[in-house]
């Protein structure tokens, strides 16, 4: 499949809705009160959006649903892997970050891979919120949405899980770490 074209085939789109069924029925904590029928009624009518769910899945996501917004009806998916996902580590914060690197530079950045998935990445409230339903990035750290303010100034900002609290750290857009990558959220 070429990035241009972003649909899945009948097999992968079968494929897809079977893992992403069994990942919702194995964490109830995270989308109480959602029913799954609901949930795939809605992804089958969206298939761009079921490309976007198969990148988060390849790149090592494990997307779920936390949410469902009642006023648009969409139902809200994060990246639930335990670990930062494995697909999108190494990575700087944006491209104006990665084209400053003037050595040593990384394949890509987070904003950009992104906005190539189809998806966003976390805010700092939405990663809090995903600490609510489990205990994410114990060992690797993820960005966040950095505010304009703090970005201007060349930094950005990640989060991570230790000691049973949520750190918020800050870091020079421009550095990358093998144990930090990005969080996404779709809304479908």
């Amino acid at each position: 499949m070429t990035k241009g074209n972003k649909q899945l085939s009948l097999e992968q789109r079968d494929e897809l809705l079977k893992t992403l069924k069994a990942r919702f029925e194995q964490n109830m904590n995270r989308h109480t009160e959602l029913e799954w029928a609901k949930v795939q009624e809605k992804l089958e009518a969206n298939t761009e959006k079921l490309w976007s769910l198969n990148e988060m899945e390849i790149t090592g996501g494990e997307p779920d649903v936390v949410g469902h917004d009642k006023k648009t009806g969409e139902y809200i998916f994060y990246d639930c892997s335990t670990e930062s996902p494995k697909g999108r580590r190494s990575v700087c914060y944006d491209l104006e970050a990665l084209e400053s690197r003037k050595k040593h530079k990384p394949e890509n950045n987070a904003i950009d891979m992104a906005a190539d998935m189809g998806i966003e990445l976390l805010t700092e409230q939405q990663y809090r919120e995903l600490q609510e339903v489990g205990n994410f990035d114990l060992k690797t750290s993820s960005w966040v949405q950095t505010p304009a303010d703090i970005r201007k100034l060349g930094g950005a900002i990640f989060c991570d899980y230790r000691y049973d609290t949520i750190f918020v750290y800050h870091n020079g857009a421009d550095s990358y770490y093998a144990a930090r990558g990005f969080r996404g959220l779709l809304r479908v």
